[in-house]
């Protein structure tokens, strides 16, 4: 009897919370910026939630937490590599309006 007072709940709420960054991660391109983080979330949401089912909910616990790090990087990762692209997309266009600047003061 003691040892079932120990046992935490189910971690529905930790799921939940993976599902929707694994969710955002996609929402914001993370496949395609982040691909192997995504993955990894995905993959350890799908672990989690056979755990959960197994009742082994101490492990569905800290895979889902461990997804949702995972998501939470991809999310990271794909902002960073948006800021660089359009970074270098913003120096490029500084550069062609230098480029016909200094022309045009040129003649």
């Amino acid at each position: 009897m003691l040892g079932a007072c120990a046992t935490l709940p189910p971690p529905t709420n930790e799921l939940a919370d993976a599902r929707q960054a694994v969710s955002r991660a996609t929402d914001l391109d993370a496949d395609q910026y982040a691909s192997e983080q995504l993955a990894s979330a995905r993959d350890g949401l799908s672990r989690a939630q056979v755990a959960m089912s197994e009742g082994r909910n101490d492990a569905a616990r800290s895979l889902a937490n461990a997804a949702s790090a995972d998501a939470e990087l991809a999310i990271a990762l794909s902002a960073n590599a948006k800021a660089a692209a359009e970074l270098a997309q913003r120096r490029d266009e500084v550069r062609e309006l230098r480029e016909r600047f200094e022309g045009a003061s040129s003649r």
